[in-house]
Formats: C-alpha cells, structure tokens, sequence
C-alpha cells in the first residue's frame, strides 16, 4: 500500500502566496520561497504551487517564481496556472516543477491532455477541476479561477480526464474553499468511485479530523493551505495524527 501524501499548496499572485474563501477576497500572507522552504523543512511530501491569476491575466505562468521555489525543494513539484500547450508544460518542467496541472485549457481543448500525456507520460500530468455544488450529488465544472461556469456535469468530466490520460486529478470543492469546515465528503465520494487515478483533495481543510475524514472516503492525498499557512498545525501534526489513526503515511 502507497502510503498517504500531505501537500501543501501555494496559491500565488506574482510572488507572494494569497488566501481567500470560495476563490474570492484573497489577501496576501508572504512570500511564496519562504513557504516553500518551511513546508520542505517540516516534512511535507509534495509541494502545490499555482499562479491563479495567470489564465484571468492571459499570461504563462511566472518561470522565474518556479525555478526560485524549486531550487528551494527536494520534495515533488508541482506547478499550474496559465498552461495552455505542451511547449508551456515543457518550460516548466524546465523550470523545476516535477508535475504540471492544467484546469481551464483543458476543458476548453480536451485533447491537451492527450497531448501532455503523450509527450512526457501521464506521471507528470495533474488534471485540476474546480466544481461547484448545483444540488445533491451533482456539481458543475468552473473555469477560470472558479470565475466561469461551463455547463460541464463534474461526473462526465472526471470521466474524460481519465480516459484522455491524466495521471491524477486535484480535485477542489469551490463551496468549501477556504471555509474550514471540512473536504465536500460527498464529492470525493463520487470522485473515487469514478475513477482508478489518485484523487488528490481540496478545499476546506480546517482540522486533523478533516484529513483523516478525506482519507477514509479513499482519496490518495490531502491539500491544504490555510492550517498550514496560519500554523495551526504543522506537518508533522498531522502525520503523527493520522497513523494514529492508522493512515499510512510517511513520517517525517
């Protein structure tokens, strides 16, 4: 059994790393090498990081923030925001990143992700969807920094992303982003039941009982930003919680 990942994530805005609520009011909390550091001296097992304003300003994602963060890390890499061709996704591999996430061009061009995979294997290729809940046990996939609906049924497209062959989704609840009440459960649910690809979680993270719960469902990994951003907890913390709890994880 793989044991369970702890990633951090940095959304970023040129190159201080930002923190809001359901994508809006964002504030800036410090600069995005410095975290980067801290969360490869605490033990984390991969690092998120994301240029969130890149695909709004339509512009590649700042290279000279990546290589400065990556020269920082021995842990995982990866990077998103404003990828939109394989000659961009080979940049920042380049650059450092290990992994690449595309979101909004993957939805508007499907077969980038056929491309991506292709070209440097399905291993480096993380697919992110932004859903937003439209009732019970249905959501609607969001574009742009959750800023555009697309009238694209979750389900149907974490389904495509598979097929089309991404290595992993990052999937992100837009209703719990950054609330602190705990992973939308019942979307991770679905997730896993769709697909056979790790599903990495998102949004909402606001205690140790929140990782353990996301787990249990049966993702592969846990994104979190602000308890780790704010030092509620350290990596460390939680690692010690969840093999308590009997997660497998990679101890620090």
């Amino acid at each position: 059994m793989l044991a369970k990942r702890i990633i951090p994530c940095l959304d970023t805005i040129k190159d201080n790393v930002v923190k809001g609520r359901s994508f809006e009011n964002l504030e800036v909390i410090g600069p995005a090498v410095e975290f980067a550091k801290r969360y490869e001296r605490e033990g984390a097992d991969e690092l998120v990081l994301l240029d969130i304003t890149a695909t709004l300003e339509s512009r590649k994602t700042f290279l000279k923030l990546v290589r400065e963060v990556a020269k920082e890390l021995f842990i995982p890499l990866t990077v998103g925001g404003g990828v939109g061709s394989v000659e961009d996704v080979r940049e920042l591999l380049r650059a450092g990143a290990d992994k690449i996430s595309i979101n909004t061009s993957a939805v508007k061009d499907p077969s980038l992700i056929n491309r991506v995979a292709k070209e440097f294997g399905s291993q480096c290729l993380v697919v992110a969807i932004d859903a937003k809940r439209v009732f019970k046990n249905k959501w609607e996939v969001y574009i742009k920094s959750g800023k555009e609906k697309t009238g694209i049924d979750f389900k149907d497209w974490i389904l495509e992303v598979e097929k089309r062959g991404a290595g992993e989704v990052l999937l992100t609840s837009i209703d719990a982003d950054g609330h602190r009440r705990g992973y939308d459960l019942e979307l991770l649910e679905n997730a896993v039941s769709l697909v056979n690809i790790p599903i990495i979680a998102s949004g909402g993270a606001g205690s140790l009982e929140d990782l353990y719960n996301a787990f249990k469902v049966g993702v592969d990994a846990v994104l979190a930003a602000s308890i780790f951003h704010y030092e509620k907890y350290t990596i460390n913390d939680v690692k010690n919680y969840l093999a308590s709890k009997n997660i497998l994880v990679r101890r620090v």
